[in-house]
């Protein structure tokens, strides 16, 4: 972005509750595509390239449908949604609610396309999912680590849950 469209997405971001909210509303309309794609990718092996792609398509869209509808009110001016429009029901959802329906939606289209299309070669996908994990791979796994990388994995653990329990109060 150049820095003259960044001076004049300024508006945009304060339009808002500050830039940590700007930055957690966009996260939440990026982020649940590409999420959908990893974590069902590796766990369902019948799931396929033109899925992924036509799931990251839509959840970027709806994410950029939202932004657009967003960016009117914060820039402020005294715009608004007419009450209980379209428009104005989805510029009112909140945030991370809106972030659950991509997630949903990404993931329906992504299963149904890639059951509408061919199934992946599983001997190419072979050991990259949970479903063509073979016992030959899970124990060439196992021994590429020992005693030493177990008990620092479940420090860091430990570390991590007691930073957490302190934080919280």
């Amino acid at each position: 972005m150049s820095p003259d469209c960044s001076l004049m997405w300024i508006p945009v971001i304060r339009g808002g509750k500050g830039l940590y909210d700007y930055l957690q509303g966009v996260q939440a309309y990026l982020a649940p595509p590409i999420f959908v794609v990893f974590f069902a990718g590796v766990f369902h092996k019948r799931l396929n390239a033109k899925g992924c792609l036509a799931a990251l398509y839509t959840g970027f869209a709806l994410g950029l449908i939202r932004l657009a509808i967003d960016t009117p009110v914060k820039l402020g001016h005294g715009f608004r949604y007419e009450e209980g429009s379209f428009l104005w029901v989805m510029n009112n959802i909140f945030f991370q609610y809106y972030s659950l329906l991509i997630f949903l939606v990404s993931l329906a289209v992504m299963v149904i396309v890639s059951y509408m299309t061919e199934a992946p070669a599983y001997d190419k996908i072979s050991g990259l999912t949970y479903g063509t994990v073979t016992e030959e791979h899970k124990n060439e796994s196992r021994s590429s680590w020992n005693t030493w990388d177990v008990m620092l994995s479940g420090t860091v653990l430990a570390l991590i849950l007691a930073a957490y329990l302190y934080f919280v109060g």
